[in-house]
């Protein structure tokens, strides 16, 4: 078995690519194939039906958005809201090692692939270098580095073990604190789901501006942090 993983190792981010297609496909064939008329409707039955294997693999994709459907539907009783952390959690586990063991044995094709992020990767280094394990537990929460700091942190010498259990720990507490708040204020956001549904050319216009202001945001962070640990260095 060690053997099979140390020839596969190479190839990660080739077999997370077709995964990600043979998901994809799967998730719209039974979206087509759904016993109930209306796409939102065949959107819950999809939910409901698959919803911790759609969990899983959104947690591998780092995206919130399956976290917040994962407290909704622990809040509505269609999830059990602890598997629903304990399944993303895993999700967004092996999602940070692929792209760990993409940067740790595929060193050539991401700099060839990744020449337009020098710049990330550099600042990823830097972050490790002077904060060390912490970096970790936080890249998830740093927008527009959180696949970058993996697969950088792969391309050094650090230990897959330790970040390993530190990614794990840090997964399930990255899942727990996205849908913890989301099943609690459940009644809330459905009521503000539904209002948005209503009044759809008055939400999406807040959802931009909301959306835009926040990865200006995190991108001005980021670049001041970027200049701090340069000045620093």
């Amino acid at each position: 078995m060690k053997e099979l993983f140390r020839k596969i190792q190479p190839y990660s981010g080739k077999i997370f690519a077709v995964s990600v297609i043979l998901f994809f496909s799967f998730l719209a064939y039974n979206l087509y194939m759904a016993p109930v008329e209306g796409f939102d409707e065949k959107f819950v039955y999809l939910l409901k039906k698959y919803g911790y294997i759609i969990l899983f693999a959104w947690g591998m994709l780092e995206g919130e958005a399956g976290l917040v459907m994962a407290g909704l539907l622990s809040h509505t009783g269609d999830m059990n809201l602890y598997l629903a952390i304990f399944v993303a959690g895993l999700g967004g586990f092996a999602g940070d090692q692929v792209y760990f063991y993409i940067g740790r044995f595929n060193k050539a094709s991401v700099h060839r692939k990744f020449k337009g992020q020098r710049r990330k990767f550099a600042l990823a280094h830097l972050l490790l270098k002077k904060h060390g394990w912490p970096i970790i537990f936080v890249q998830r929460y740093m927008y527009g580095m959180r696949t970058i700091i993996p697969i950088s942190i792969g391309l050094t010498r650090y230990d897959a073990r330790m970040f390993a259990f530190i990614n794990l720990i840090s997964a399930w507490c990255w899942a727990a604190i996205t849908i913890v708040p989301v099943w609690y204020f459940g009644n809330e956001i459905l009521e503000l789901l539904h209002w948005a549904k209503e009044h759809w050319y008055l939400a999406i216009p807040i959802a931009v501006i909301f959306g835009g202001s926040i990865i200006y945001y995190f991108n001005k962070a980021t670049k001041k942090v970027e200049k701090r640990i340069k000045d620093e260095n």
